[in-house]
């Protein structure tokens, strides 16, 4: 649809954790989480690759303890849904290949000084759209998602799967408020008997409804269900699964600028993960503290360096103080050199799996510690503002 005059749209997408895609990430996540578990500081690099009725481990490993790879790989699977041959994948029939090598010694050395494990630069992103400031369109497809596997889940769609999409587009008026939900569109995996008016009615009725919020999405909200008309094939037999491959997924829904590395199957030492989620600490602060309705961090490294090469900070013209003070209290409050993140942050445990399906950040299911905003009111009263009127104090909400 054509927005109004003045009036913008913006869509993201999400998947559920049965995605291929995203079930390979979860696989990843759950070798890191079993090793983390063990070995704190044990080097992983763990990649997966899904088609059908195969599931392979590819990376580096560098660890004293024992983890069953291919027992995490067959529970993974299962704990998605994956437990019948017809819905084309399953736990206990498909072949697992584990091909695992240890950690290049070259990288090893920089790391262990306490440098960064790769180069490359970071994004993190907060704005005031939603109470979890995040971006409206990620945070709805991701609710959406979601609420789609837990209906499949509990009973409640007899006819579901484990793949499925969502999509959301939102309107926003001049001043970057969104204002309407413009459309949605599910694509939900379903048995072969299932009819589409069925499949339509129960998504509309379970999922999308409750997902959304009542006053941005009412009669005039186009609502796309499984528009090809059939989606019985899916998951590794519908399309190969790869570890990083929903990287803006993962984060903002494109709504914020992407480095391009992925999170999943990688220890905190690689800042692709930790610097990520470092930028997202510090550009949340900045919002819930009221020192911008709009915050993007970019941290930039060098292999083996400590301190990031560079900080950058965009507030995209929303800032309540001048941007060199907002840089003045980053440095004066946040530690983000690779080791500080990891510290602050408490990184070195097993934390990641929960997150591999239904995006990194905004999770207010979960406790996270880059979620967190422990500083906001320090830093309020540091940048002269009141710490009850910014968006992050009960006041405010």
């Amino acid at each position: 649809m054509t927005p109004r005059r003045n009036r913008r749209l913006f869509t993201s997408e999400s998947v559920t954790e049965g995605h291929p895609d995203k079930l390979a990430d979860q696989i990843s996540d759950a070798i890191l989480d079993a090793i983390l578990a063990q070995d704190p500081l044990a080097r992983v690099a763990c990649e997966t690759a899904l088609t059908t009725g195969t599931a392979i481990l590819l990376g580096e490993i560098s660890t004293d303890c024992y983890v069953d790879m291919t027992k995490v790989v067959r529970q993974t699977i299962h704990d998605v849904g994956y437990v019948r041959a017809k819905y084309g994948f399953d736990y206990e029939t498909c072949g697992v290949l584990v091909c695992i090598e240890g950690q290049s010694p070259d990288i090893a050395q920089g790391v262990d000084g306490g440098g960064a494990g790769d180069q490359g630069m970071m994004f993190g992103f907060a704005c005031d759209e939603t109470p979890e400031l995040m971006p409206a369109p990620i945070q709805y497809a991701h609710g959406i998602a979601r609420r789609l596997a837990e209906m499949r889940k509990d009973g409640t769609l007899k006819w579901a799967r484990p793949d499925g999409k969502s999509q959301v587009t939102v309107e926003y008026d001049e001043a970057g408020v969104p204002i309407h939900i413009d459309t949605v569109v599910v694509s939900a995996q379903h048995s072969e008997d299932a009819s589409h008016d069925e499949i339509e009615a129960g998504i509309r009725e379970h999922v999308i409804r409750p997902s959304l919020p009542g006053h941005l999405f009412d009669e005039e909200t186009r609502v796309l269900v499984n528009p090809t008309g059939r989606f019985v094939i899916g998951g590794p037999q519908g399309d190969a699964g790869l570890t990083g491959r929903k990287i803006i997924v993962d984060s903002y829904g494109g709504l914020g600028r992407h480095g391009g590395g992925a999170f999943s199957g990688k220890d905190p030492t690689k800042v692709d993960r930790s610097a990520a989620y470092g930028a997202r600490y510090v550009a949340k602060h900045l919002v819930a503290a009221g020192l911008a309705r709009r915050a993007e961090v970019q941290l930039a490294y060098a292999i083996g360096v400590a301190r990031p090469v560079s900080v950058g900070v965009e507030t995209f013209g929303t800032e309540s103080i001048p941007k060199g003070r907002i840089e003045e209290l980053i440095d004066e409050y946040f530690d983000l050199s690779p080791w500080g993140i990891i510290k602050e942050l408490n990184l070195r445990r097993p934390i990641y799996r929960q997150v591999a399906a239904y995006g990194h950040f905004g999770r207010s299911d979960l406790d996270l510690p880059w979620e967190r905003t422990p500083y906001r009111d320090d830093l309020a009263r540091d940048a002269g503002l009141d710490p009850q009127l910014s968006p992050g104090s009960e006041a405010a909400s």
